[in-house]
């Protein structure tokens, strides 16, 4: 469970970062139920986008697990190592970033799908894993919507302060994640 919920926290890491960034964009614009109102609809599609990828990978993963069951665990461990150091990377190089003061629902859907990616690669983790796929989806949502709800309220206080380093502890909970199942299937095997 543990783990699972370390894995909630990590993928989540994109949309608290974008969430901050959203809650700095409109934070001046809106009154306080109405930017209650605006984080809530985008915290909840990132919510809804990082549980539904994690199903969508796993059962991709379900399908080809048959055929990869000798080396499941590598392609767990780089699959994580790869999204966490992609994370890491993106924290550390970050792009500019456009500030849409209205954020049109098309540009919420849009950043759901952006951040939710990553999931999908760990749900085929998952496949593999034999990770029982609707609770962990569940709670990889749930942990998501109040992330971003968190966030969105930070980046309303705090500004772009924590914004990387966010998404640097997400990737580096990811990489540690991938290396003990790598660890676990190569020493217990």
């Amino acid at each position: 469970m543990l783990n699972l919920l370390m894995i909630a926290v990590g993928l989540s890491m994109d949309a608290f970062a974008v969430s901050m960034t959203n809650g700095m964009c409109i934070s001046g614009h809106c009154n306080k139920n109405r930017f209650f109102g605006h984080a809530f609809v985008w915290s909840a599609m990132f919510g809804l986008f990082q549980g539904l990828m994690p199903l969508l990978g796993y059962f991709l993963g379900r399908t080809f697990s048959a055929l990869i069951s000798s080396f499941d665990h590598w392609v767990a461990f780089l699959l994580l190592a790869f999204i966490g150091g992609k994370m890491v990377w993106e924290a550390i190089h970050p792009e500019e970033e456009e500030c849409d003061v209205n954020l049109p629902f098309g540009t919420i859907v849009t950043q759901a799908v952006a951040t939710s990616i990553d999931a999908l690669a760990v749900g085929v983790s998952f496949a593999l894993l034999q990770v029982e796929i609707f609770s962990a989806s569940g709670i990889i949502a749930l942990t998501t919507l109040l992330l971003s709800l968190a966030a969105s309220f930070l980046g309303k206080g705090f500004g772009s302060l924590l914004k990387s380093k966010a998404e640097v502890f997400g990737g580096v909970i990811l990489i540690l994640i991938g290396v003990k199942i790598l660890l676990e299937h190569t020493l217990l095997a």
